[in-house]
């Protein structure tokens, strides 16, 4: 399995599909990113999320971005969605979360090149993301990727 290392003779950290037994930690992280954002949610319920999306890879795909002592620096969750606007299945970018202090160094960049170049291989035809509007910091990060804005607003409903 490839994955995307920091273009550096000794990387500081790297970034991979999240394994099974780093789960824990990597749900602390989106647990952190979500309650940023003014969500509450129930870690049980997105442990039972993150168990599927790591059993069924057609469900999308969890990155971990590692120091060299394994050390989870930042996660990523992509989920798969079969849609009509993009012609077949795309992928949604829903999550970015990185530590801290490990902010402005380059793992927000290694996780979504990574994404980028999973949803590639796995022939999705488009990546889609939000952004809070009060998260203005990391429109940049997406902008460097190629990533465009959407003239629509969105909207949700909670059915549960």
């Amino acid at each position: 399995m490839e994955s995307y290392a920091q273009p550096q003779t000794k990387p500081l950290f790297r970034v991979s599909r999240l394994a099974l037994p780093q789960i824990d930690v990597a749900l602390e992280l989106l647990a952190a990113q979500l309650k940023e954002h003014g969500i509450e949610v129930e870690n049980r319920r997105i442990r039972e999320v993150m168990e599927k999306v790591i059993s069924d890879e057609r469900r999308g795909f969890i990155l971990a971005a590692t120091d060299m002592n394994e050390k989870i620096l930042g996660v990523a969750y992509c989920s798969s969605f079969l849609g009509l606007e993009h012609e077949g299945e795309s992928g949604w970018l829903e999550e970015l979360y990185v530590l801290p202090e490990w902010r402005q160094q380059g793992v927000g960049t290694g996780l979504v090149a990574e994404a980028i170049r999973i949803a590639k291989a796995r022939g999705w035809r488009a990546l889609d993301l939000e952004v809070e509007a009060d998260h203005q910091r990391v429109v940049s990060l997406y902008a460097r990727h190629g990533f465009q804005p959407h003239t629509r607003s969105r909207f949700y409903l909670k059915l549960g």
